[in-house]
């Protein structure tokens, strides 16, 4: 019986060794201050290249000097055995003289018949360098995100701002001293508008949307009133800073594109508009035809195209010049816009031919007096430059009738056509084409 019970001490001893051999965290023993045993990663951890570099050392050697006092208290306070400190973090001082910060707990243990202190030793240099570049990833990213020309802000779920960086400051024109962070969205001397310039709501907020579903909003574009009385249109996105983790904060991002929106805006017009009059351009006009093509195919509706080209245009060109001839342009446009109604579609298709698309049919009554009106009109004395200038004008009118399947250049041609039939005979120019649709009529 008793060699069964010291041979299962020995098999149980010869475990404890193992596990201490081969433990990742060092462990070594003092006795009254000298060290009298160290497993493989206690040597690894002072740099030790062998046991024998650390037996007979002070304790006192590896520890430094600012810790001393606070481990010989620890260790002073062990009474019993089995007692252990609680764990402490402190500076170890390897044989190179490296510092390595570690964190250790002494247990009180009987060592060969003796007391002595067992100390499990861990080594926090892999924790400390990633603590260091978490750091400093977050010191860079604050710098960065400091530097952005786009507005960032951390909005909690509450409404509470937890950060904005400088430029969301500027882009909401929020005055320096104004307090922001620790504040809500509702609380910021800011009018928030939707796309159509109407007041939006709190709740319709896409970072509102953001925390009440955790969906990722982009490009949601709306105004803002600021507190300097400009309107500002932003482009914003949200997004769940931490989608993972319940409760998080959403990260708002805005860009200012005001500016943006005017320089499309006058790009669209530009392409759309003639530059000189400030008319439907060629382009348009056919855009605008084929609409009301389609809608005369789905919707019966009737529409009127008047063709109008001015008389003789050719020799106020030559014979004073394209500076007054432009002009001339300028006042018809103008004259034509004036005699009709906004919703009308007035063009021009380049030279001195104008195209306007009536919205809808007059009666047949009312067709010839609306035509005689334009002409009449355009025919007031036009004075340019000290220059009396008598202007007329021939008018070639088709009706988009319901179901019509033309397109919309072959309009154009059969309002041309029932224009050249308007123009008085010596004026005609016989290039032109001829032979017109049916459904035209030419009004002189």
């Amino acid at each position: 019986m008793g060699d069964r019970r010291a041979s299962a001490a020995e098999q149980l001893a010869h475990r404890y060794r193992s596990l201490v051999e081969h433990s990742p965290d060092g462990i070594c023993v003092h006795e009254r201050g000298i060290v009298v045993y160290a497993n493989p990663a206690c040597l690894r951890i002072v740099r030790a290249r062998n046991l024998a570099e650390v037996l007979g050392q002070d304790i006192a050697r590896f520890v430094h000097p600012e810790s001393r006092k606070a481990m010989f208290e620890r260790i002073a306070a062990l009474t019993a055995t089995g007692v252990a400190t609680d764990p402490t973090e402190w500076t170890l001082i390897a044989l190179d003289g490296r510092e390595v910060p570690v964190e250790s707990v002494s247990v009180l243990t009987a060592w060969h018949d003796r007391l002595a202190y067992q100390v499990v030793i861990h080594d926090l240099s892999a924790q400390r360098r990633a603590e260091r570049a978490q750091r400093r990833a977050e010191q860079h990213f604050t710098t960065v995100v400091a530097q952005l020309e786009e507005g960032v802000a951390v909005i909690y779920r509450d409404g509470v701002i937890g950060s904005a960086n400088p430029a969301a400051r500027r882009i909401l024109g929020l005055d320096e001293q104004l307090p922001v962070v620790g504040t809500t969205i509702a609380e910021l001397p800011v009018e928030w508008m939707d796309a159509n310039g109407a007041p939006m709501p709190p709740a319709r907020h896409p970072v509102a949307r953001t925390l009440a579903t955790g969906e990722t909003v982009t490009g949601f574009v709306f105004a803002i009133g600021r507190p300097d009385g400009r309107r500002r249109w932003l482009s914003v996105s949200s997004r769940l800073l931490n989608p993972d983790e319940p409760g998080t904060a959403a990260v708002c991002s805005f860009t200012d594109i005001t500016e943006y929106l005017a320089s499309r805006r006058q790009l669209e017009y530009q392409a759309t508009h003639d530059p000189l009059t400030g008319l439907a351009n060629r382009s348009l006009i056919l855009s605008q035809l084929s609409g009301a093509l389609a809608a005369s195919g789905t919707h019966r509706r009737v529409s009127t195209v008047m063709f109008i080209d001015l008389d003789r245009f050719k020799s106020i060109n030559d014979t004073m010049g394209h500076a007054i001839g432009d002009t001339v342009l300028r006042i018809v446009a103008h004259r034509l816009q004036r005699a009709l109604r906004a919703e009308d579609l007035v063009g021009r298709l380049g030279g001195d031919e104008f195209l306007v698309l009536l919205a809808g049919r007059p009666d047949d009554e009312d067709l010839a007096p609306l035509v005689q009106r334009l002409r009449m009109a355009m025919a007031e004395p036009i004075v340019a430059r000290g220059h009396r200038i008598a202007v007329n004008a021939s008018i070639g009118v088709t009706i988009l009738e319901p179901g019509d399947t033309r397109t919309p250049e072959a309009v154009l041609h059969d309002a041309d056509i029932a224009m050249y039939e308007a123009k008085p005979a010596v004026q005609r120019d016989p290039t032109r084409g001829r032979g017109l649709r049916g459904d035209n009529s030419n009004v002189s």
